[in-house]
């Protein structure tokens, strides 16, 4: 078949998804081939595909692409997580367009908006990834609040609360006043703000004077417990054991002594309010100190305030600096800077604040994950988040499950009108339980149990993932859980180490008793050039769809990976798109090339050098790309494959061996053996290339030059080249081939000789290389018209070195001398300094104690080449001064 000059993506994209689809090439089920797993990390329900879920998902297809071509049993599972707080925030804020308010629901009536939300718009990201090329099980598309994962939640939480694991209590928890609920440590965003540090006095009781505190929360002065000093200060001895009035309401605190405080900042005081501080509740509780808690649940101030009751609590902080400087309290107002948290699906200003909420215990749990991942069991990629996630684990805190929304799974406790609760799956569960705790004659109704408000922490399904979604709760022992747990490989981002992947590991021992995955893959941040994170609020994120749209999906995949080593952060520029695409076009044009061919049977094969070459060159790039991969270097992997393609295939391979163009003949001819080595490179290179770039490689596949392709014979499950014989000799000699290629090209340059016009070179051979062997590929690359060898130096010629092989052009005109000497002069500087720097390792007593044999060798070699090129350079000089 004919193709098109350049590469169209639009024309083959959904054409071979929809074919590989139809012919259930994605699709897995358990049989005799080694299994390859990978769970996908779940994006929201209410997500839109981004660059972060461009680059982790391009990885992710790439991993899955080339085990499915080494002939494992590839299954790739997607899915999406309920998100609890984002999909409640876009489902009332879609009822609020509609003028209903969640407050006139019941909780079935909003979950049935909220089940239609979902089944309307939710999921609209996986539909996105295929456009990328996601080669996933759809089939196995699962959702966090499916029932069999459901159920798997509800069944977790009784297992660990009868375990003990989990309990509810009052704690301190990150508030979110607009969403009102308490979240994770995961949701909440730290960001620098510009903020005032007031200077308030606290009088003195039963003396004069007063003390200063520094504080940017002078709303919160009211539920102050006591101000605390370090014992050591020597400003602050003489109040020791003394109290102060709090400004305003004039409660009188004690002041309290702990090394705790910093004696350098602000005036070295703390006011301590552990309803309102984390720290500080710690501190109360070190110093059994009154919690008062002013903040309702809206972030408005309640009664215990006394003052500015109902205010929010921002308006509330300028009223009540206006309110003490009035009253002579406020000593001075500075600007200043700090961190503060803001919930990352709200914006709101988190509030830590003391709640009731179900807690589960992790420092159990803890110890055998962190184990697994010290021990080897799993390994993190790149290694140097193990400190990380060492130091995470070994000062873990209990975890918060409870949410106080309704999408989400709720949680099974029972309350008894007494206010005893009882944990269950169902009601009638519940009941039989609750009837233990009561009297015969109380009456107690099944109806009378209330369950908890409450839902589950989206973490606590997710964490269950890489279990449920082979319905491992369902059926510990089936033949899906069996056979594809572990997984293999899991591609996420490092800020949810702990939040996801940690606890995944837990569950995997608690549950399994093993890993859940054998190695972590951990990507980097997709920053803009500036290096900021890309985000829609900052309008720096281009629309991934769009990139596709421009440069094809192929183009984008490469561009995002070109430059994104593990745990490294991306700087995309468009222009990574623009290369990507570039390349499909140099391939697509080879392949041109290549259709432009015709064999003549009559013909003499006279490239047997070029293709052993690279064929050496080849299985000598496949050894790099399998190492590249087994390390998780995919960056490099690409940039090897990249090279080899352009580089050697393209600019050196092809140029090596088609035919001397006839004008007017439509298809140039050919000998068979190079014809035939050529189209099985080109299948090869397909191959290596597909995970990269599958819909080009789907598409030339199945050219006709390759024969004749059944419906399920197709690149995406064809089996990868396996690593061949390299002539290490002849690989090493075509690199000088190349090299005297490029002078002789460059001697053209320097001295405006066309092309076209060929060219006589002499060669002084000081080395072993026979270029007799390479004489027709010189000459066909070089233009060159004869090659004659000498023993001489050729008088009035260009020369040059490759390694120790002396190379002259005669030309006509007389060689200018001085330029000639300052090329020597500038090769001979570099070869000095190059000396220098091999004779400084060779004279290093520790280098060559510790180095390996081979390496020390290759170091002489370094050294004997230099010294000879040096020689050979100071020569040519001393000729040219005679």
């Amino acid at each position: 078949m004919s193709i098109s000059k350049t590469y169209q993506p639009k024309q083959t994209e959904d054409k071979w998804y929809n074919y590989w689809l139809q012919q259930g090439f994605f699709r897995s089920v358990p049989d005799e081939r080694e299994p390859y797993t990978i769970v996908i990390p779940p994006p929201n329900v209410t997500g839109v595909l981004h660059m972060g879920h461009m680059l982790n998902n391009t990885i992710q297809d790439i991993l899955i692409r080339r085990a499915r071509m080494k002939g494992k049993n590839a299954c790739w599972v997607p899915g999406t997580d309920h998100a609890s707080i984002a999909t409640e925030a876009k489902v009332v804020a879609m009822l609020k367009e509609q003028g209903i308010n969640k407050k006139d629901l019941t909780r079935e009536e909003f979950l049935s908006h909220a089940w239609d939300w979902k089944e309307k718009y939710g999921g609209i990201i996986l539909e996105q990834l295929k456009k990328l090329g996601a080669s996933c099980d759809w089939e196995r598309t699962r959702f966090t609040m499916d029932a069999d994962l459901s159920d798997a939640v509800i069944d977790t939480f009784i297992h660990l609360y009868k375990k003990g694991q989990i309990y509810r209590g009052v704690r301190m928890v990150n508030w979110d006043p607009q969403g009102k609920t308490a979240v994770s440590d995961e949701e909440v965003i730290r960001k620098e703000v510009n903020q005032k540090l007031y200077y308030i006095k606290y009088k003195l009781a039963g003396a004069d004077g007063h003390l200063t505190v520094a504080t940017t929360r002078p709303e919160t002065i009211m539920a102050d417990a006591a101000i605390c000093i370090n014992p050591n200060d020597e400003r602050y001895m003489h109040l020791h054991g003394k109290k102060v009035f709090i400004p305003l309401i004039n409660r009188e605190i004690p002041v309290i002594l702990d090394e705790y405080v910093t004696m350098d900042f602000g005036t070295g005081c703390l006011k301590v309010t552990p309803a309102h501080d984390l720290n500080d509740y710690e501190l109360g509780q070190k110093h059994n100190l009154p919690t008062i808690d002013i903040l309702n649940d809206d972030g408005t101030l309640n009664a215990k305030a006394q003052i500015l009751v109902g205010e929010d609590r921002f308006a509330a902080r300028k009223k009540i600096a206006v309110l003490l400087e009035e009253a002579g309290a406020l000593d001075k107002v500075e600007d200043y800077k700090s961190q503060v948290g803001f919930s990352e699906r709200t914006n709101a200003a988190i509030e830590p604040k003391l709640s009731m909420q179900w807690f589960c215990k992790m420092d159990e749990m803890a110890k055998p994950a962190l184990d697994y991942v010290l021990k080897g069991d799993i390994k993190l990629i790149p290694e140097k988040f193990i400190n990380t996630y060492r130091h995470w684990m070994e000062n873990v805190r209990d975890w918060c499950i409870s949410r106080q929304l309704w999408w989400g799974q709720q949680i099974p406790a029972w309350y008894l009108p007494n206010g005893q609760y009882v944990v269950a799956k169902t009601r009638d569960e519940a009941f039989e339980e609750a009837i233990k705790l009561v009297t015969p004659d109380s009456g107690l109704k099944a109806q009378d149990l209330l369950q908890d408000e409450d839902v589950l922490d989206t973490w606590f399904s997710s964490w269950l993932w890489p279990i449920s979604v082979f319905d491992g709760f369902k059926d510990p022992n089936n033949a899906g859980i069996n056979y594809y747990y572990p997984t293999n490989d899991l591609v996420t981002a490092p800020e949810i180490l702990f939040f996801w992947v940690a606890r995944m590991i837990m569950a995997g021992h608690e549950f399994r008793g093993e890993v859940p995955f054998k190695n972590v893959y951990l990507t980097g941040i997709v920053r803009d050039k500036l290096g900021r994170k890309m985000s829609k609020s900052l309008g720096n994120s281009p629309d991934p769809l769009d990139l596709i749209e421009k440069y094809g999906a192929d183009g984008v995949r490469v561009g995002m990976l070109k430059s994104s080593p593990a745990g490294n952060d991306l700087m995309f520029d468009e222009s990574d798109c623009q290369w990507g695409s570039a390349f499909a076009n140099k391939i697509w044009n080879a392949f041109n090339l290549l259709k432009g061919w015709e064999v003549n049977e009559s013909l003499t094969g006279t490239n047997a050098v070029a293709i052993q070459w690279f064929k050496s060159r080849f299985n000598q790039a496949l050894v790099q790309i399998e190492d590249t991969f087994g390390q998780f270097r995919l960056s490099e992997a690409l940039m090897t494959t990249y090279k080899l393609v352009w580089d050697d295939f393209c600019a050196w391979y092809l140029e090596m061996v088609k035919p001397v163009y006839q004008p007017g003949v439509e298809k140039q001819a050919i000998d068979k053996e190079t014809y035939e080595a050529t189209v099985g490179f080109f299948e090869d290179i397909l191959k290596i290339l597909h995970a990269f770039m599958p819909f080009i490689t789907e598409e030339l596949w199945h050219d006709e030059i390759f024969g004749d392709r059944s419906t399920m014979d197709c690149c995406i499950v064809a089996q990868l080249p396996v690593n061949g014989e390299m002539d290490t000799r002849l690989l090493t000699e075509i690199e000088a081939i190349k090299q005297l290629v490029t002078e002789v090209r460059n001697v053209r340059n320097a001295k405006q000789i066309s092309p076209k016009e060929k060219l006589p070179l002499s060669i002084k051979a000081n080395s072993t290389v026979d270029y007799n062997v390479y004489a027709p590929i010189i000459a066909k690359l070089g233009n060159i018209e004869a090659i004659e060898f000498t023993v001489e130096k050729v008088a009035g010629a260009a020369g040059f070195l490759v390694g120790t092989d002396e190379f002259f052009i005669p030309l006509q005109e007389d060689i200018d001398v001085d330029a000639e000497r300052t090329r020597l002069n500038t090769e001979l500087d570099y070869l000095l300094g190059f000396l220098r720097s091999v004779n400084g390792k060779l004279q290093n007593e520790r280098f060559m104690q510790n180095a390996k044999p081979e390496i020390i060798e290759v170091e002489l070699k370094k050294k004997a080449d230099a010294e000879t090129k040096i020689a050979i350079i100071n020569e040519n000089l001393k000729n040219l001064v005679e």
